[in-house]
């Protein structure tokens, strides 16, 4: 499972011109499922990123989490986080989850973020516009398959 992790003042998701998810300060995630990602692989993306220390404490140190200051969410699913690039100039997506995983998975990631924050969401599959105020900006690229590998060196 793959994010992309915005610090954002707000974001929001916008389909058929509705809004349909959005956030104030906090995250906007986006968020790629892979064929062999499972429950387990949600729930460590997500106890991951609840506890990221990014926020400024008084001192204007990244030293806050999410949950240290009660921010919201904005789950959007994107399979092109899977794109490979490597022959041609025409992206590859097949090592994306297939879209009933992608979909179950999605959910999960965001039933989960639900326990602890303010959750808005795109709609999976959809074609969605997103609107944000990236505050920093602070982006943050986390993989799941990166996150169990053991740092040694």
């Amino acid at each position: 499972m793959r994010a992309l992790v915005q610090r954002v003042s707000q974001a929001s998701v916008t389909v058929e011109g509705s809004v349909t998810g959005s956030c104030g300060r906090g995250f906007l995630i986006l968020l790629g499922v892979g064929p062999s990602d499972d429950e387990a692989c949600a729930r460590k993306l997500w106890d991951k990123i609840v506890r990221l220390r990014v926020f400024e404490d008084e001192d204007g140190k990244m030293n806050r989490s999410l949950a240290d200051i009660g921010g919201e969410v904005l789950v959007v699913s994107q399979f092109t986080l899977y794109a490979d690039c490597r022959r041609g100039n025409r992206p590859s997506f097949t090592g994306a989850a297939s879209p009933e995983l992608g979909e179950r998975l999605y959910e999960h990631f965001c039933e989960l973020a639900e326990a602890d924050a303010p959750c808005g969401r795109g709609v999976f599959g959809a074609d969605m516009q997103v609107a944000l105020v990236n505050d920093g900006p602070v982006t943050i690229w986390l993989d799941t398959d990166e996150l169990s590998r053991s740092r040694r060196g």
